[in-house]
């Protein structure tokens, strides 16, 4: 069920870096923070480049009960940051982490790569209220993402590491969510104006906010 207080409080900081703050603080892939805030309750990280795992902007957000959820081989790289508050999660699973519905779906490139299906990696559903946003991670247009069911949805759309505009809009056209919110492009990869493609692409009936600045 859309709930426009959890939209609004989404924030993409920079590239693929999200900040939620809907009853928990919940950080993706936290990278060129330009702030210690400390604020964090839970952490994902999707996979391990350098863009999506940064242990210096960790640090600016976690605090002394922050809960870090990483895929299962990034484990020996994060157990030194997390310690006992270290969870490691696998594709295809559903978990309860800080009180909050987490699902996995798998993140990979179809025929390049840079993403292999073999590591693992992951996007995130997140149950926020009765609210599901999914957190695409860096992927190509793929068979489990275009079964996602959603209310928001935020996809990589800068090409060359994942799907570009045209084949996010193609997936947000298909698992249909309320809002969708482009992320991944204007500085690593793709252009600024990748957003407008995309939302151009996408159905008129689909809201598409543009968060990243």
């Amino acid at each position: 069920m859309f709930d426009k207080k959890i939209l609004d409080s989404i924030e993409v900081l920079f590239h693929s870096s999200i900040r939620i703050n809907a009853d928990k603080v919940i950080y993706i892939d936290p990278f060129r923070i330009n702030e210690e805030r400390h604020d964090a309750d839970l952490i994902l990280l999707t996979h391990d480049h350098y863009d999506h795992f940064s242990p210096e902007d960790i640090d600016k957000v976690m605090n002394d009960g922050t809960v870090i959820a990483v895929p299962e081989l990034m484990a020996d790289k994060c157990r030194k940051i997390a310690g006992d508050r270290l969870m490691t999660v696998l594709p295809d699973n559903k978990y309860t982490i800080c009180g909050i519905s987490v699902e996995t779906v798998p993140a990979y490139n179809l025929l390049r790569p840079f993403h292999p299906r073999s590591k693992k990696w992951v996007g995130y559903v997140l149950t926020l209220g009765q609210t599901r946003c999914y957190i695409a991670g860096d992927t190509d247009l793929t068979d489990e993402s275009k079964c996602v069911s959603c209310d928001i949805a935020l996809l990589p759309i800068g090409g060359t590491y994942t799907m570009n505009a045209r084949k996010a809009a193609e997936l947000a056209n298909t698992i249909r969510p309320h809002t969708v919110i482009p992320i991944h492009y204007g500085s690593i990869a793709g252009k600024p104006e990748d957003a407008e493609t995309f939302k151009n692409a996408v159905q008129k009936d689909i809201e598409v906010k543009v968060l990243l600045k």
